[in-house]
C-alpha cells in the first residue's frame, strides 16, 4: 500500500469520527438553555454560552488553525453567544468546514510540521496529522465534558455521549 492510500484511509478514518462525535455533540449543544448562557459554576470559569459556542466551533475553527504552518493564538477570545439557536448553526458549520478539510488533507500536508504560536513564541510544534487529534479532536471532547457537567450543575438533563446517563439510557427501550 502506498503512502497515498494510507493517509487517504487515515483521513476518512478522522472524518468517520468526526460525524460520529458531531451527533453526540449536537444533542449535548440542544440541551442548553437560552436563559442560562450567561451563567458559570465559578468566577474563573467561562459562562456556559462561551464553553457551548467553543464547543460548538471548535472543529471548524481548528480546521482553519491547521490549514496554515502555524498559528499564533494572541488576541484569541471566547466569545459569547447571542442566544441558544446560534449554537446549532455555528455547530453545523464547523463540521461541515473540518469535513472538508479532513477530506482534502493530503499525505504531504498531514506530516508536514505545524507550529503553535503565542506571542511570537513556539509552544509546540508537531506533525499536522498529530494536531488533528490533539487540537481538533481530543479538545474538542474535553471541552463537551465540561459542558456536561454545566448542565448537570444547572438540572438539565444531560444526553447520552457515549452510553446511560442518569437522565437518558439509548440501551434500554421505550
Amino acid at each position: 500500500m502506498n503512502q497515498t492510500s494510507t493517509v487517504n484511509k487515515r483521513a476518512q478514518s478522522l472524518v468517520t469520527e468526526l460525524d460520529l462525535e458531531a451527533r453526540a455533540t449536537r444533542r449535548v449543544l440542544e440541551r442548553v438553555p437560552d436563559s442560562k448562557l450567561s451563567w458559570k459554576p465559578h468566577p474563573k470559569s467561562s459562562s456556559l454560552g462561551q464553553l457551548a459556542l467553543h464547543v460548538a466551533n471548535l472543529p471548524g475553527g481548528i480546521a482553519h488553525v491547521l490549514s496554515g504552518d502555524s498559528f499564533d493564538t494572541s488576541g484569541f477570545r471566547q466569545e459569547e453567544p447571542a442566544n441558544a439557536a446560534q449554537l446549532l448553526t455555528a455547530h453545523d458549520k464547523a463540521v461541515a468546514a473540518a469535513r472538508e478539510f479532513l477530506s482534502e488533507l493530503s499525505p504531504e500536508r498531514a506530516d508536514a510540521q505545524w507550529r503553535l504560536l503565542r506571542g511570537g513564541r513556539e509552544i509546540v510544534a508537531a506533525p499536522r496529522g498529530a494536531m488533528i487529534r490533539t487540537l481538533m479532536l481530543n479538545h474538542w471532547y474535553h471541552h463537551r465534558g465540561q459542558l456536561t457537567v454545566y448542565l448537570r450543575l444547572l438540572d438539565v438533563p444531560v444526553p447520552s455521549v457515549y452510553g446511560p446517563t442518569a437522565d437518558e439510557n439509548p440501551f434500554v427501550s421505550g
